[in-house]
């Protein structure tokens, strides 16, 4: 896969997808990336990109022209048709659903804006999708670049060492993933779950998707609202939620249980 970025800021682009996963998907060649400055497509000795908005206010706007040159020279460095995306506080939220859309794709271009944003004639032009990593505003749309690059590298086949780690990866199936463990087996924070000890793996699994559910039941119900759930993990949410109440109960009993005689 091929991923162009258009950005006044290349090397922020090009050090976050230098690095892990990422950054091994195109050691192994199973990921490109590459980088367009528009200010390399003006012709003016101060390599102008932006000018003032019309209509007033303050903050400049990213211009037409560099930006179509820019855009113009991506597309005819490779054969491929490219999907091009804006990172934009008012785009679609991204999901891991359309994380997983995008990684099938051959090619795809993200434009990054700066300053007040991009002229709106661009963009109703040049642009085939606007995403937003979330409600906030950041200084550029670099970061967010970096979020969507790492997102959908790491889905290539062969990025991971191991397959399932995506298969496994929150919101994959809808739901929030569980807890995980490692060594040692007891510390003074507490010890790991001994179901996860037991070498039985359909009750590791069975343990897995109950917590998988009820993390996202506990955290996130909006999530687990739009999951059409099985009788068996309809119960295995049942369960949970009887255990946590146990659990929540308990709690609430203990000052009682430390009190003394004279109390």
């Amino acid at each position: 896969m091929r991923i162009d970025v258009v950005t006044l800021f290349p090397d922020v682009v090009r050090q976050c997808a230098a690095v892990g996963v990422v950054g091994r998907a195109q050691q192994r060649e199973l990921l490109q990336v590459e980088t367009w400055n528009p200010r390399d497509f003006t012709f003016d000795r101060h390599r102008t990109v932006d000018a003032t908005s019309y209509g007033g206010g303050p903050g400049m706007v990213m211009m037409i022209e560099p930006l179509r040159r820019t855009l113009a020279a991506m597309r005819e460095a490779a054969a491929e048709p490219v999907h091009v995306i804006y990172l934009s506080p008012q785009g679609a939220r991204l999901t891991q659903g359309r994380v997983e859309a995008l990684a099938k794709l051959p090619r795809i271009a993200l434009l990054c804006g700066r300053y007040e944003g991009v002229d709106e004639r661009l963009l109703a032009h040049e642009v085939d999708e606007e995403l937003s990593i979330g409600d906030y505003v950041l200084s550029g749309g670099e970061l967010g670049a970096a979020v969507v690059i790492d997102a959908v590298g790491r889905l290539q086949d062969g990025a991971l060492n191991d397959a399932q780690s995506a298969e496994q990866d929150s919101f994959s199936n809808g739901l929030l993933d569980c807890p995980h463990y490692t060594k040692p087996v007891h510390d003074a924070l507490g010890s790991v779950p001994e179901v996860l000890l037991s070498g039985d793996h359909a009750a590791i699994a069975r343990w897995r998707l109950k917590q998988s559910l009820g993390r996202t039941w506990s955290r996130r119900p909006d999530l687990l609202s739009q999951c059409a759930l099985d009788m068996t993990s309809r119960a295995l949410l049942d369960e949970f939620r009887r255990e946590h109440a146990s659990q929540e109960q308990a709690r609430k009993e203990l000052p009682r249980s430390n009190k003394t005689v004279d109390d």
